[in-house]
């Protein structure tokens, strides 16, 4: 692998402008865009993940967009070994690549490495996800509060995926999953410059209301019923469509469920920021400095 080639990683919360970023970073340095969103992922999910546009897609080449089904199994572990893989094959004809998301762990993967877990016999699982049907997301974090209060204190509460992976590994090796993570660093044979986008908070939850908006002006809620079927599978245990969900279901009527995805998505905003802050080698800026400012200053400076 190239080791002067330099992996730009943007980072930073839902709505704050990284796609645009990406793109204007993407054509100045003349490559590809890597994606570390980890529910872009998914073909089904379009508006609700804020795919790009087509014309966004056409103007830079896109790794990592919509290349799986919901039905798929695809752990974080597996993109990083994906995502290494590709690096290793772009850095032959690049000498920068663009990765760009909210995803901190996703991010993490390609940046720094994972903490290796032991495997987990699949019927772990599945006994977890038939407890999460049939009693609901309470039970579990009843357990996981016992067994592991340190990643209890510390996962989203709201995402069964995550509550799930912790008690899997409990359950599987005896131990709590938060002894498994040292946050060892991998040293990456290539350079990293990251950059996260920031705004006051008042600007940041308008930006957020003002994305729902539009989504659901676009169709997020005919995309939702569309999927209902799979509510189930954890691709779509996701802000946006959880809620539409709800309402599908009749649990609340849509302007209810319009609330709580523009609450939901600010709360998960918040989460986002306090994981990459605790990142020092990420590089802050206003949401509106100028990207050719963020961008080749920036690798002139390195």
């Amino acid at each position: 692998m190239n080791t002067d080639m330099t992996l730009v990683s943007i980072v930073g919360p839902t709505a704050i402008g990284k796609t645009a970023l990406s793109l204007s970073a993407a054509k100045s340095l003349g490559c590809p865009i890597l994606s570390a969103d980890s529910r872009q992922f998914y073909k089904e999910m379009t508006i609700g993940t804020a795919v790009p546009s087509a014309a966004e897609l056409q103007s830079a080449r896109h790794y990592f967009i919509q290349h799986r089904s919901i039905q798929q199994p695809y752990s974080v572990g597996d993109f990083e070994r994906e995502a290494i893989t590709l690096i290793d094959e772009l850095q032959k004809k690049h000498e920068h690549l663009v990765m760009v998301g909210g995803s901190g762990l996703y991010t993490k993967a390609v940046v720094s490495g994972l903490d290796a877990f032991p495997k987990i016999p699949e019927t772990i699982r599945n006994e977890l996800n038939k407890t999460l049907e049939e009693d609901g997301i309470e039970c579990l974090r009843a357990e996981l509060r016992t067994v592991d209060p340190n990643y209890f204190a510390q996962v989203d509460l709201n995402n069964p995926q995550r509550i799930i992976r912790g008690l899997e590994v409990y359950r599987g090796t005896g131990l709590p999953f938060s002894s498994f993570r040292t946050n060892r660093v991998k040293k990456r044979p290539f350079k990293i410059l990251s950059i996260g986008l920031e705004a006051p908070r008042e600007v940041l939850y308008a930006r957020i209301n003002a994305r729902v908006d539009e989504m659901m002006n676009n169709g997020l809620l005919d995309e939702a019923k569309a999927l209902f079927d799979y509510r189930s599978l954890n691709a779509l245990q996701t802000v946006g469509y959880r809620e539409l969900f709800q309402f599908l279901n009749h649990e609340m009527n849509l302007e209810s469920a319009v609330a709580l995805i523009k609450t939901n998505t600010r709360r998960f905003a918040k989460r986002q920021m306090t994981w990459f802050k605790k990142d020092p080698s990420i590089q802050w800026f206003d949401y509106r400095t100028p990207h050719a400012e963020l961008i080749q200053t920036q690798l002139k400076q390195m």
